[in-house]
């Protein structure tokens, strides 16, 4: 009756779309030493030398040797690096942090303690940056960089730790941070996590109050 007799053509389904394979994971070469990477860690970003060494020995941050950029790497729970996030370390021109190809979310750049307590950070840059302001015992409790806000490595790393019971999100003091910290809050609960806080900076990011603490505004 709609199209006055008319058949019109019969309806065709769409073809199913074709996922594209993931390409393989694979960690940049590394340099023979770090010397570009420690340069800019602690000059410019003022990370502690203990705390940069102790993500090094563990091989979780290191140089690459084509450009020179940090490499901060996330492991499996079977110690196998299955993501990298690379930072650019020029003092000039345009940074760009980015996850390499091939790594998988959940993975990202962590450590893991055996205290209860877990920290979570957008970047690996604020994660050393609040050890750095507070390194006491450090070590003892876990903390992971989402590299993002995606909450997909956090909720991997609280499978892996049965033992987390408190899990204070120290995301961005930003509109994106404060919205991401209570969607992931309400996640958290609904997992039984009730003791899920939000722990801000005082500035935008926690590098932003590091370099405040040694008299340096942020760039």
């Amino acid at each position: 009756m709609l199209l006055n007799g008319e058949k019109g053509q019969p309806f065709q389904k769409a073809e199913p779309k074709q996922e594209k394979p993931r390409p393989p994971f694979q960690l940049p070469p590394a340099h023979n030493d770090m010397r570009r990477v420690y340069a800019y860690l602690m000059q410019q970003r003022f990370i502690s030398r203990d705390v940069l060494s102790e993500f090094a020995r563990a091989g979780l941050i290191y140089e690459d040797a084509e450009h020179h950029n940090a490499v901060f790497v996330g492991n499996d729970e079977h110690g196998v690096a299955r993501h990298a996030h690379k930072r650019s370390v020029n003092s000039t021109g345009k940074t760009f942090p980015i996850n390499l190809e091939g790594c998988l979310p959940q993975y990202s750049f962590h450590w893991t303690g055996i205290s209860d307590c877990l920290y979570v950070f957008e970047a690996p840059i604020d994660m050393l940056s609040f050890l750095t302001l507070y390194p006491k015992d450090w070590q003892k409790h876990s903390y992971v960089a989402l590299c993002g806000t995606s909450d997909n490595a956090l909720l991997w790393v609280l499978e892996q730790n049965p033992q987390v019971k408190k899990v204070a999100l120290c995301l961005d003091h930003d509109p994106a941070g404060i919205e991401a910290c209570g969607q992931h809050i309400e996640t958290l609960q609904e997992r039984g996590y009730s003791q899920a806080i939000m722990l801000q900076s005082q500035h935008k990011d926690w590098n932003e109050d590091l370099k405040a603490a040694y008299g340096h505004s942020a760039l």
